[in-house]
């Protein structure tokens, strides 16, 4: 299990992750009301504007304040 720090000390499972999506899309804003409607939505941006969506296999979706080059560049270290 690696975990990458997704922002604000907010750490999530590498090996969970299915894919890393731009809010500002219309099946991401969708994606993110449903998940909200249903009690899936984790946001871990403190906050701030949401610059990536996180969608894990458990069906989650987690909000983050970094930008999706960010989150990769941390996915990468891990060994991915």
């Amino acid at each position: 299990m690696k975990l990458i720090n997704i922002g604000l000390g907010n750490l999530i499972n590498s090996d969970r992750i299915v894919a890393v999506l731009s809010p500002e899309s219309a099946p991401a804003k969708r994606i993110i009301s449903d998940a909200k409607t249903s009690k899936r939505l984790i946001d871990a941006s403190g906050g701030r504007k949401t610059m990536s969506v996180i969608i894990t296999d458990s069906d989650h979706i987690v909000l983050s304040y970094l930008k999706n080059e960010d989150i990769l560049k941390r996915f990468d270290k891990t060994g991915e």
